[in-house]
């Protein structure tokens, strides 16, 4: 017979008060066992429960996911709903209490409840229970009670594993509520998965705050072509001076012919290494440097980031935007990056 890790570790009371250290590092190691082990025992009824989401997410009509659960568990309940909603699923919480005084008719046949009880036998639950039997609401538990009322009478139950709690002798709610939260969190990916959302359709549930920043696309962030320095290849560099410093971007991109493909970029750079006497008699295309790196504008911003800072020997503080023909749509900086938080 195999020992789990539990098993073998002395209970969190045994440890001596005055190792604080310690003590908190065996309550994660039992919540992260109690993870792992729910890892292990993830089965088929995990996809059942993922097949009755997707169906109603994916339904013509009106139909949300219900999330519920009471005390700590509804806790849970809360953040679980609220994840789906914000990667795609309509999800909402309904309070089981509440439920029993009116908020039942929250709830249409078109919907899918899901419940979150540890002990499943929670009086509060029951209303809500009964409910989706009578109106063939489907029920996925969330439950580590195989024999509860809330398991026998759920479409699916999905079955915690028998694990203690970090708390001694089982007072607060602590291992079964990590797992809880990683079996929801595993469930609203699992539909995000097989929505196969895109980081850009992402961004709609996140229009604001570091995340809505992150996913700013290329044309959000960069600066349009009729704002930058333009100039052609036989113009001499005087003139290309005077449009770099009347623009003011630190560099002047050079068109074959006005809005036609991208033939070189006139930097700074550029500038210091061809520093002469002659150096205004030059023409743009004897300055300019040749096949400049650039990113289409439904690219994120962050992967522009990426290109300039990582992907070369050294870090570039610019990066052209063009279409496929390769014609200029305009420029994103690094600097614009850091000002809008992206960085």
């Amino acid at each position: 017979m195999t020992t789990s890790p539990t098993q073998t570790r002395k209970p969190v009371e045994d440890i001596k008060e005055n190792n604080d250290l310690e003590y908190a590092r065996e309550v994660l190691q039992l919540e992260s066992d109690a993870v792992s082990e729910l890892a292990r025992q993830l089965g088929d009824d995990f996809i059942q429960a993922v097949d009755i989401l997707e169906k109603v997410k994916t339904s013509k009509t009106a139909s949300r996911i219900i999330v519920s659960g009471v005390g700590k568990s509804g806790h849970i309940a809360r953040k679980i709903a609220a994840t789906m909603s914000s990667t795609g699923t309509p999800s909402y919480f309904v309070h089981p209490g509440e439920a029993s005084h009116g908020d039942l008719g929250m709830v249409t046949e078109n919907d899918a409840v899901l419940m979150f009880s540890n002990s499943g036998e929670n009086a509060e639950l029951t209303d809500l229970i009964f409910y989706t039997r009578r109106f063939h609401i489907p029920l996925i538990a969330v439950t580590g009670n195989p024999d509860s009322t809330l398991a026998k009478h759920s479409d699916v139950a999905l079955l915690l594993p028998k694990m203690p709690e970090a708390w001694p002798n089982g007072l607060a709610p602590t291992t079964s509520t990590t797992v809880m939260l990683a079996l929801g969190d595993a469930l609203a990916l699992m539909l995000l998965k097989r929505m196969g959302l895109s980081p850009e359709q992402y961004k709609v549930f996140h229009p604001g705050g570091k995340l809505g920043q992150k996913l700013l696309s290329v044309s959000e962030m960069m600066i349009p072509r009729s704002e930058m320095a333009l100039a052609q290849p036989d113009h001499t560099m005087d003139r290309v001076l005077l449009e770099m410093t009347g623009k003011n971007i630190g560099s002047v991109i050079i068109e074959e012919e006005v809005g036609q493909k991208v033939a070189g970029i006139v930097t700074d750079g550029d500038l210091k290494r061809h520093m002469g006497a002659d150096l205004l008699q030059k023409t743009a295309n004897e300055i300019m440097s040749q096949n400049p790196k650039w990113i289409g504008p439904d690219a994120l911003a962050v992967e522009a980031i990426d290109i300039m800072l990582n992907q070369h020997e050294q870090p570039m503080s610019s990066l052209l935007v063009m279409d496929l023909d390769q014609r200029l749509l305009g420029i994103i900086r690094i600097q614009d990056c850091l000002k809008a938080g992206i960085i």
